[in-house]
């Protein structure tokens, strides 16, 4: 996520390497500098959309609860200036995911709208954000939640609000990309911290910093012990849905369609990159 105030980085955000490149309106930018920011950001935004090829290119508004979200939404639909995803921060119910979704209606091509979940009334709020039609996924604010919590930012502490993530979005069918790590020298704990979002069903992990990048992809990358036992049990279960059976062994273990299942999301997985964005100071 890179700060809406540093145009000289954007080039070099969608260069990185990113699947996904947001630059950010709102915690990066101090309160001072909100319109330069938009100033910057929009036009560059309006630009580079997918259509032009390279990464998503994505934007963090401000809150719409507050002045400068609504100002945000008001400078893209003036100046018709989309981006491919609009990032909505501190969502807490699904009227802030409506009112982007409307805003954007008019535009020539609507941008996905994400909804960034950072507190605990966001993650108790879930089942019915998710819910929000034009919602298209949900991404998890750690820093913030643990501040608005009063906890640890420890995988410990994490666990329960990223799996509630995971498990709302599922539910509905959208993706959910997991928070950054922040320490930018910790290759192995971003490592660990990527790899248990993987365990938990997130489809990507936020990057903070390019170098990040390579960790996120290898971890979020089937590895060839898992590739090679997903394909036995795809190869079992296709062997004995010749017979009319459903269900069979692979390499000792009982197949079901459960296993079945899994086994395709893994060779999937294999298929394509996880979703990441690069370059921040600060992100949530």
């Amino acid at each position: 996520m890179t700060p809406g105030i540093t145009p000289a980085r954007f080039d070099t955000a969608v260069g990185s390497g990113a699947e996904v490149v947001l630059l950010d309106l709102e915690d990066s930018v101090p309160a001072g500098s909100k319109a330069d920011a938009r100033t910057a950001v929009l036009p560059f935004a309006g630009a580079r959309t997918r259509k032009s090829g390279g990464p998503l290119l994505g934007v963090r508004i401000n809150a719409v609860g507050g002045a400068e979200g609504l100002r945000d939404l008001a400078a893209m639909a003036e100046k018709g200036l989309w981006p491919d995803l609009v990032v909505v921060p501190k969502v807490e119910s699904g009227r802030e995911i409506e009112a982007v979704v409307q805003t954007a209606r008019g535009a020539q091509a609507a941008p996905k709208v994400w909804a960034l979940i950072e507190s605990p009334r966001g993650v108790v709020e879930l089942a019915g954000i998710v819910h929000t039609p034009g919602l298209a996924g949900v991404l998890f604010g750690a820093a913030d939640y643990a501040a608005a919590a009063g906890c640890q930012l420890t995988s410990r502490a994490m666990w329960y609000p990223r799996a509630q993530l995971v498990t709302a979005a599922s539910a509905v069918g959208i993706p959910a990309v997991d928070s950054p790590s922040f320490s930018l020298d910790d290759q192995d704990g971003l490592r660990r911290d990527a790899l248990e979002a993987v365990e938990l069903g997130f489809a990507g992990k936020v990057a903070v910093h390019p170098r990040q990048l390579s960790v996120i992809a290898q971890a979020f990358a089937p590895s060839p012990r898992e590739l090679e036992a997903a394909h036995a049990v795809l190869d079992a279960a296709c062997a004995v849905a010749k017979d009319g059976g459903a269900i069979t062994t692979a390499d000792g273990a009982m197949v079901g369609p459960p296993l079945v299942e899994a086994a395709l999301a893994i060779v999937r997985r294999a298929g394509r990159r996880p979703s990441a964005t690069t370059s921040a100071t600060k992100a949530s």
